[in-house]
């Protein structure tokens, strides 16, 4: 088969089209005919060598995508040869099949098309459970939301506003701005204005009842922008690391603060299900717009890389085996 690999960290230009042996499943594994895998920074950090990697080189990047079921194991049972799946956590998927365990992968309903589960997955269900889990959204909240123009931050503008919460939107740009607000945001500021003051104007002084935190450097002004009693809800560092927390703040000002992981949730077969049928039903029914994708081809991976790494991208990108 076809895949994309690296033997060594570095630039896009270590991955390279190669051929290895199609992977053989074992019994509690799908072979999956790869149609369209997610390119995600988790992707970039790996090539770069910022994460740990198992096993040894060549190393296949990619963690969510979505195909057709080519071979099921003898344990595996409600997944049949010729379904349709995908899934969001499952490595190796940069190449023409992937083997994936049984438990993490979902069955895709007809309406939904292999780009588009492959762009939502891992993002959609981040969205989701930051909504209902970390905070729960209830009518009338008014959230803020970092780097909203982002492949989560359109979602959770999305997804808040089907919950009935208002979104006060912080971007890098005006042109961002305009994406947020079209995504459903209410106000969009850009970081370097007052962006904290113009947020206490816009809640009469008191703040945001949620802060959607991803930026991580950003943290202590996220809690200057929440109101006494709110929440800030940490789950990235995309720009850089947060400063440590001092437990008197929280006891002083009754504000809470909660950490999110996706992994942390998805737990089960069955929660992968139940959360994905949410997503999908919402896309299905027009609630939950997805944005156009960037496709490359899977052998133009270092391209697609290139373009990941320039911040040019408002919507997913995806890979085609």
């Amino acid at each position: 088969m076809k895949a994309l690999v690296f033997n060594k960290f570095g630039a896009p230009e270590v991955l390279t089209s190669s051929e290895l042996a199609k992977p053989v499943p074992g019994p509690d594994e799908v072979l999956i005919n790869m149609k369209a895998v997610g390119l995600n920074f988790a992707d970039v950090y790996r090539r770069k060598g910022n994460y740990h990697l198992e096993g040894e080189p060549p190393y296949i990047l990619g963690y969510e995508g979505a195909g057709i079921a080519a071979e099921v194991g003898s344990d595996v049972q409600g997944i049949k040869a010729g379904d349709r799946v995908g899934f969001a956590d499952v490595p190796h998927s940069n190449a023409e099949y992937t083997a994936a365990p049984a438990e993490k992968v979902i069955p895709l309903p007809d309406e939904i098309s292999f780009e588009t589960a492959a762009s939502v997955l891992l993002q959609g269900l981040t969205a989701h459970y930051l909504t209902s889990d970390s905070y729960k959204i209830k009518e009338g909240d008014t959230a803020l939301v970092h780097a909203a123009a982002g492949g989560v931050g359109q979602l959770l503008v999305q997804i808040i506003r089907l919950l009935g919460g208002k979104v006060i939107a912080l971007v890098s740009t005006n042109e961002k701005a305009s994406i947020a607000k079209s995504a459903g945001a209410e106000l969009a500021f850009v970081y370097n204005d007052d962006w904290k003051q113009r947020v206490l104007e816009a809640t009469d002084g008191n703040g945001a009842d949620v802060v959607y935190e991803s930026v991580g450097s950003t943290l202590m002004d996220s809690f200057d922008a929440t109101r006494i009693g709110g929440t800030v809800v940490f789950y990235g560092m995309a720009g850089g690391d947060p400063v440590h927390i001092d437990p008197r703040m929280l006891m002083d000002t009754s504000k809470t603060l909660t950490g999110g992981d996706l992994w942390n949730v998805l737990t089960s077969r069955e929660e992968r299900i139940s959360r994905s049928k949410t997503l999908f039903k919402w896309i299905t029914e027009g609630s939950l717009r997805i944005a156009e994708s960037a496709r490359f081809a899977l052998e133009n991976g270092a391209e697609a890389h290139r373009y990941l790494e320039s911040r040019k991208s408002t919507g997913k990108i995806v890979l085609i085996p």
